[in-house]
This record gives C-alpha cells, structure tokens and sequence, in this order.
C-alpha cells in the first residue's frame, strides 16, 4: 500500500491534546490550567492594533498580493538589526519574509533536500521539524542528548551519512527550554562547514534568551551564508501568532529557490502582520524588554519553586524561553500521565512522547510544560497541582 505524505507522519500534538478535553467538566475551583502549546493568549499592545487598523483601512496595496520574499521594508529592518545584534554583515537580499516560522522551516528543507536525503534533528525534537521531514519524504535522524539536554557535535559528526543534508537546532530550544552556548552553535557551525551541509538555526525565542548580548557569534563569520540557514518568527515577540509572520535568512542564491517553494506554497505572506511587525520592530524594543523580564521572572519562579516536586520525585530536566522540561515519578507513561492530569488536576500539558522516536524510551517519562501564559500565581497553582498527583495517575 503507498501512504499519501500526510499519512507518513503523525497527527499534530496540540490538536491532539485539545481532543482530550471533549467530554471533561472542570471544576469551579479548579479550572483548566492550559500549559499545552507556546503562543501568547494575549492580543498585541493597543499602539501596534492600531497601526494594523490603520493598514488595513488605508493601504489598498495591503490587500492585494504582495511580493513573495516580503515587504522590502520589513526585510530591510530585519537585515539591519539582525547585523547589529549578532554583529555580523547581514542584507536585504539574504532575508526572506514567510508565513510562520514553521513555513521558513519547511522551505528551506525544499531547498536542500530530495527524497530519501536525512536531516539530523535532536531529540527531544520540535515537533513540526520532525513532522515536515516525513511529509517530505526525508528521514529524520535523531541525536539524542545528553543529561544537559545538549547535542553532543562528537555523536552528530559519527551520523553524517552521504545522503545528510543538514543538522536542524533550535535555541532557546523548544521543547526543553535549554540555550544552547555560543561555542556549542560554533562547533556544529565549523562541524556543518567541514561536511559540505547547511546548519539550520531556529532562534523563535531569540528575543527571550537570559543571556544578554547576542546569543552567538556565528553572523560575524564573513561568509556565513556557506553554512547557516537562520529561521527568526516575529509571532512570540509581537504577540502576531495569528498573523503568520516569520523569516528566513540564508544566501542570495538560495532565496532564489526559497522564492520558487513560497510562490507555490502561499504567494506571499499577509501584508497586515508584516505591517506589524515592521512598526513592532521599530517602536516596541522597550516593551519587548519588558515583556522579556517577565518571561524570566516567570523561569525563575519555575527554578526556585520546583523543590516542591522534587520531594515527590519530579526532576528539571530544562528550563528557558516558554518551556519547562521535566520527569515524573510515575510507572505510567508521560502519554497516559497527560491524559489523567487532564481529569483528575486540570491540567492540559504535552507529554515527552511526542517528541521523541518511537522507541526512545526516555520520552515516556518526561512532560512539556509551557509557562508563558502563567505568571509566578499560576505557576505555584501548577506545582501544587502536579504535586498532588497519585502515583499511577
């Protein structure tokens, strides 16, 4: 029997998880604490809905087809800041503009691969990366990390085969959480260089990374583009999830192909958000700021207060932009555990199983918890919750 694409992959983990609230009442004094997927619940600040409105009420063009690789304008802030955080040469020619970041993944995929190539992805891995990779008949090998949750370049350089195309990181990472170090990217930067194959960097937390100063050096390298496919989404900075607006910079000469996979996919991505983006990106650095404090204090809390579920045999396994990642005491699967926090504490949380192979065994015992939406209260109601859980669920 010959599977269809999407037949070759699993079903989306958010969508699945939603499909266990049908049929649960939660109770008035314990409502639903939704810790399932990393987008903002709140809307963007008034100042940038206002300028949205005002584009799509006074700009005509904003409603027509735009260009395909982007507005130039939001390209061209996008290159210019992108040089001066990671102090590095960066043109309006290497950024294209997408439709969600997932779309800058899956592009620059088309661009490097055919069928039966392999892309190395870490494990736990990103879902959607694994997803996209089945869907487009490429095998994902994975890279199990180690008790840090870091890949080791030793283990990735014994995996590259000849049909390896590229390793594919993302950092902060989603789903554990973990920044990866500057000289950890340096040496899959040198290790994707010295094998003739891309290193693809997703950096949709960038803007709530602890450390402060860039997060890397690699953009200082002259000739980057050799070697680093970069992915950026403005959607967690700006709260524009439901816009769709992410990016992609790489080398003049693949844009031209990105150009070709993104004609097809969506023509171009929507005007209003990249609108958006563009304002955010000029107007909104101090509420950026603000809003990254948060998210730290949020981790914090996260850090400081896990002693409660340690007593219980909880661990941290990774803490960091949206996401805390940890393991439970239980005999049960992290896929059963999820579904019985569901009824019996309230809580909607994604388990380690889907994001790892189906045979790595330690993703049975591991849970994503992201944080975003919670403040330091809701976090506390949280552990309060998963500590009062039974073993056995």
């Amino acid at each position: 029997m010959i599977l269809s694409r999407t037949a070759t992959t699993f079903a989306p983990p958010v969508m699945e998880a939603r499909r266990w609230l049908d049929g649960v009442d939660f109770p008035a004094d314990r409502p639903l604490i939704n810790v399932s997927q990393a987008a903002p619940v709140d809307p963007p600040p008034d100042g940038l809905r206002h300028v949205m409105a005002d584009v799509a009420l006074g700009r005509d063009d904003a409603h027509l087809y735009g260009p395909v690789l982007g507005l130039p304008e939001l390209r061209a802030e996008l290159a210019h800041q992108t040089s001066r955080i990671y102090a590095g040469q960066v043109e309006t020619d290497h950024i294209a503009i997408t439709s969600g970041c997932n779309q800058a993944f899956a592009a620059a995929i088309a661009t490097l691969c055919a069928e039966g190539d392999e892309v190395i992805l870490p494990t736990p891995w990103y879902f959607n990366h694994k997803m996209w990779l089945d869907m487009s008949g490429v095998k994902t090998v994975p890279l199990k990390t180690d008790a840090a949750l870091l890949p080791d370049p030793e283990v990735a350089q014994s995996l590259i085969t000849p049909r390896t195309r590229a390793i594919a990181l993302v950092s902060p990472n989603n789903p554990a959480g973990v920044e990866y170090p500057a000289e950890l990217l340096r040496a899959y930067f040198d290790l994707a260089r010295r094998n003739g194959i891309a290193l693809i960097l997703d950096e949709t937390y960038r803007d709530f990374h602890s450390q402060s100063g860039a997060p890397h050096g690699l953009f200082e390298d002259p000739d980057w583009e050799d070697t680093l496919i970069h992915l950026y989404s403005f959607s967690k900075a700006y709260r524009l999830t439901g816009h769709r607006v992410g990016a992609l910079a790489g080398s003049k000469s693949r844009l031209a192909e990105v150009e070709k996979f993104l004609d097809t996919v969506a023509i171009c991505p929507g005007q209003i958000g990249q609108h958006a983006a563009l304002w955010g990106m000029q107007n909104l650095s101090q509420w950026l700021a603000g809003g990254r404090d948060e998210i730290l204090k949020r981790r914090r809390a996260i850090e400081t207060g896990f002693h409660r579920l340690t007593d219980k045999g909880w661990s941290l396994l990774g803490s960091g932009a949206y996401f805390a990642y940890m393991a439970h005491p239980f005999a049960i699967s992290s896929a059963e555990l999820a579904q019985n926090l569901v009824r019996d504490q309230s809580v909607l949380c994604l388990p380690g199983t889907m994001f790892c192979p189906t045979d790595d065994a330690t993703g049975a015992r591991q849970l994503r918890i992201a944080f975003a939406n919670l403040d330091t209260s809701g976090i506390g109601i949280l552990f309060d919750r998963l500590a009062g859980m039974n073993t056995g669920g």
